[in-house]
């Protein structure tokens, strides 16, 4: 038992929100509090802006949308079972800046008692909330259950200054509770997956808990929202920083917390980062078609690593009858490619279509024959054939209603090693944020949960099979070697000459992929939206401009 702490059971309601689905959303959260209090339950909390999901974006600046929150709010306020702690998005109470509010709100006997507005607004990487939301001026403790709940919003614990060497508000909401007498710690979060952040966020959230002598409460969104995928992980923290509960990973979840015996539910947690990705990978491209309102893909296999890999994550997504594979065989692809493609689809159980692009080739090459004649084949003629493939998963799509997945990795992204309106084409760029040697890493994990990807995938040198004996090392460095310098270029923001310096490589060499990297906005500019996991991703989070001369 906690010891001076009047005994509350608390429910972690992890729930999986879509953008704008109030009904649907709603319905959730009802579902959820009803399991909530068949479980004896006494106070149910939920993730931020659960009611109207989380990033509306622009949806904020719309009058009616924000009008829309407050009705359903009050709605849901006469009609939830227990109190609960909701996130919506709520009117500012300053009366100047921003309309908008982030805020949570507690319901209790039919009617919204307590609202708190967020004070920390992240404009970082992905994140810019200080674009539609007022900060709060100050926060307040609320009594509830003879305890008094310090309630914050996701950014507004991340700022405790015997974690963070260096923070980024001058202010400290958890700090600030806590000397108002917050005895209970509780925190709305949208917190996205990246690589490494699960278990920064626990150490986070663990020295609050021992720093404040406090139990904490920490509820976070999960499922995928466009390019942003949310681990849940909810968790509740002893005042000694052990972990008393704690929901699933990657998916919804409900977990008790019973602070009389200072225990609940514990989940079993992903055993290691790459399992964790390869989570992430799954629940973000099922939630990018389903709430796009697609139930089947589509996807180009070349009998390579990557398409192979997104074959096998799409499978599992969605299930084996709701993907189509496509094998569009040219002039410059082998045998046994297409034998691994064959087997690939036989081992997921999927449909397998070929379509053989050579005779299309050479209808492109008569055709524009007259025009470049004396004129010497080049990437031009391989770009093509990828751009021909690209037609034929479209017409697909068209025909089929079905979604395109590209297949094109992080590393070839990142130097412009592919094909606009070619590979590059489709709805979802499911490994876009995935590094080449990682790729390799993913496949081994899906063929150790069931072995789908065919053995000479792993062992064949990579190629795009455009021309003649073509692999990608012909103008790639190594894929090592090329991870590891766009991971310090791209995500660590080091210069050329630090990287060479650092990693022991020719200085031309490190420079050369930096100014391919740069040159290659424009590309990345036009390429489907990709599943963040990494974190710097192509994305909305890395915003660099396409005409430009800065050269690192």
């Amino acid at each position: 038992m906690l010891v001076g702490f009047q005994t509350m059971k608390i429910a972690l309601a992890q729930i999986n929100p879509t953008v704008g689905d109030f009904a649907g959303n709603v319905g959730r959260i009802l579902e959820f509090s009803r399991r909530a209090r068949q479980s004896g339950a006494e106070l149910v909390v939920f993730s931020e802006l659960c009611l109207c999901g989380y990033l509306p974006h622009d949806l904020i600046e719309r009058p009616d949308f924000v009008e829309r929150n407050r009705e359903e709010l009050e709605r849901l306020a006469r009609q939830i079972p227990l109190p609960a702690v909701v996130g919506y998005v709520g009117y500012a109470r300053s009366k100047t800046g921003k309309r908008a509010a982030n805020c949570a709100a507690l319901l209790a006997e039919g009617r919204v008692v307590f609202e708190q507005q967020k004070m920390l607004l992240p404009t970082y990487d992905v994140f810019d909330e200080s674009r539609y939301f007022q900060p709060a001026e100050r926060q307040t403790v609320f009594p509830f259950g003879g305890c008094r709940l310090g309630l914050t919003i996701c950014e507004d614990i991340w700022n405790d200054k015997s974690f963070w060497a260096n923070r980024l508000y001058e202010r400290d909401p958890v700090a600030e509770l806590i000397g108002q007498g917050a005895e209970l710690l509780l925190n709305l979060s949208s917190s996205p997956f990246t690589i490494d952040k699960r278990a920064v966020r626990h150490d986070m959230l663990r020295a609050i808990a021992r720093n404040y002598r406090v139990p904490v409460v920490y509820v976070n969104q999960v499922g995928g929202n466009d390019s942003l995928v949310f681990d849940g992980s909810s968790v509740a923290l002893l005042p000694d920083g052990r972990v008393a509960a704690q929901a699933k990973a990657f998916e919804e979840d409900l977990v008790l917390f019973d602070t009389k015996i200072g225990a609940g539910d514990v989940r079993p947690q992903p055993s290691g980062e790459l399992e964790a990705v390869y989570s992430a990978l799954v629940v973000g491209t099922r939630d990018y078609v389903n709430k796009c309102g697609f139930s089947k893909v589509v996807i180009g296999l070349s009998g390579g690593i990557d398409s192979s890999l997104v074959a096998a994550i799409a499978v599992d997504a969605l299930g084996p009858e709701n993907v189509l594979g496509v094998a569009m065989p040219g002039p410059y692809s082998s045998e046994g490619s297409l034998r691994d493609a064959r087997e690939l689809a036989r081992n997921l159980g999927i449909r397998l279509e070929q379509i053989a692009i050579g005779e299309i080739f050479q209808t492109y090459r008569a055709a524009l024959e007259p025009v470049f004649r004396g004129l010497p084949e080049d990437v031009t003629e391989e770009n093509i054939q990828a751009r021909i493939r690209g037609n034929l998963l479209m017409a697909f799509s068209n025909k089929f209603g079905s979604l395109v997945l590209s297949t094109g990795n992080k590393s070839e992204l990142a130097v412009g090693y592919c094909t606009l309106y070619g590979d590059m084409a489709g709805g979802l760029a499911v490994i876009s944020d995935i590094p080449k040697v990682m790729v390799y890493e993913l496949a081994r994990l899906a063929n150790a949960q069931r072995p789908v990807i065919p053995a000479p995938v792993f062992t064949k040198p990579p190629s795009a099979e455009l021309r003649s004996n073509q692999t990608d090392q012909d103008t790639l460095p190594p894929y090592e070697v090329l991870d590891r310098i766009l991971k310090a270029y791209v995500e660590d923001l080091k210069s050329a000459e630090e990287i060479a310096a650092h990693l022991d490589l020719p200085p031309e060499l490190v420079r050369d992929i930096a100014v391919r990297v740069d040159r290659n906005e424009y590309k990345r500019k036009q390429a489907a939206p990709g599943l963040k996991v990494t974190s710097k991703a192509f994305s909305v989070g890395r915003r660099f401009p396409i005409a430009q001369k800065y050269v690192t």
